[in-house]
């Protein structure tokens, strides 16, 4: 019953916030660094179901999210979906990031925002506060299905992977 309501409140938030969501286009147009300081075109993801979540090492509800992400990851990735974290950190501290996910096992895509540049992504992608965590859903036309600040329950995750697949068939 738990999973039921979660589903069906992801699902009435997706419904409000795409008829006015904010546009991915900023998501695409950026190239971020992975966890080994190579530059990866965001573009890469451009027709992909999507789920990306901003993160920081000292925020607690990221932390408490990100075994589920990663759980979320390895049942999804087979069907296409993309899990994709971006560390709101600075860039020159790629290795204090890269031990941090290696110790929390993101088995996911790891990226480094940066954190004026992640702050202004999340402002675009309508995390108008900045909060972390924030979760995006972007479906594979590129379009923002829902957000959410805050941390997502593991049923929220599955409700948003819903309905990436459910647009994609």
């Amino acid at each position: 019953m738990k999973r039921l309501l979660a589903a069906l409140l992801f699902t009435l938030q997706g419904a409000s916030a795409t008829a006015d969501a904010p546009s991915a286009d900023a998501f695409f147009a950026l190239s971020l660094a992975n966890l080994e300081q190579r530059l990866v075109p965001l573009a890469s993801f451009r027709g992909k179901p999507l789920v990306v979540n901003f993160w920081a090492r000292w925020c607690a509800p990221c932390r408490k999210e990100i075994p589920d992400l990663a759980r979320l990851h390895a049942r999804y990735k087979d069907r296409g979906v993309f899990v994709i974290g971006i560390a709101v950190e600075e860039v020159k501290e790629h290795e204090k990031v890269r031990d941090f996910a290696r110790a929390y096992e993101m088995s996911y895509t790891s990226l480094i925002g940066g954190i004026e540049q992640s702050i202004e992504l999340m402002r675009s992608l309508g995390n108008s506060k900045a909060g972390l965590p924030f979760t995006v859903v972007i479906d594979s036309d590129g379009q923002v299905r829902s957000s959410k600040l805050g941390a997502m329950s593991a049923a929220e995750m599955e409700a948003a992977v819903g309905s990436l697949l459910r647009t994609a068939d």
